[in-house]
């Protein structure tokens, strides 16, 4: 049972790293951001995205590096969540 929190949590982490993948993807076409999927990806993403985004200015007012940097937190944040409850729950 322990396990399976375990997995969860990193999977629910994973889908949401490819959630900001695929938003940041749709910023490259015209009109994407404004259909039904990027309007989603926006209302889940642009909450995170907006922490980094107050620290880290667009280099050349065009290129914004904060999704790299937001991936990276998020992938600490991943591996010491995984940690910590892997402790807790005496799996791993």
């Amino acid at each position: 049972m322990e396990y399976y929190i375990l997995e969860f949590v990193r999977y629910a982490l994973d889908i949401y790293t490819y959630m900001i993948i695929g938003y940041v993807l749709l910023s490259w076409f015209p009109n994407a951001r404004e259909s039904q999927i990027g309007q989603l990806l926006a209302k889940v993403v642009e909450p995170y995205l907006s922490i980094f985004r107050k620290f880290i200015p667009p280099i050349g007012g065009v290129l914004d590096l904060s999704p790299i940097i937001a991936i990276f937190a998020l992938n600490f944040i991943k591996l010491g969540l995984y940690s910590v409850l892997g402790f807790l729950l005496g799996v791993g």
